[in-house]
């Protein structure tokens, strides 16, 4: 017997997600490095504000790639809005 495909466009895999999460995981060890520089080099006063800062960004980093949308998901959205405009 003959399958036949399924009704409609199959949905597309992400064609950067390679790219996406190097992306985080560079940044993420970039923002590791400069904070064990940053303690090291700073004066003990100023390390706990440094470092709290530093956090607040990888966590800003990691909850953005966990969630945000991918550019193919932007697209689609865009294009159901432009439809749906008179």
């Amino acid at each position: 017997m003959t399958d036949l495909p399924p009704e409609g466009p199959a949905p597309l895999a992400e064609g950067r997600w390679l790219w996406r999460r190097l992306y985080v995981f560079l940044t993420s060890g970039v923002a590791w490095l400069l904070l064990d520089r940053l303690i090291a080099a700073a004066p003990p006063e100023a390390s706990p504000r440094l470092a709290q800062g530093l956090m607040i960004l990888l966590a800003v980093t990691m909850v953005l790639y966990l969630v945000a949308p991918t550019a193919q998901q932007l697209i689609a959205g865009l294009a159901i809005l432009r439809e749906r405009r008179p």
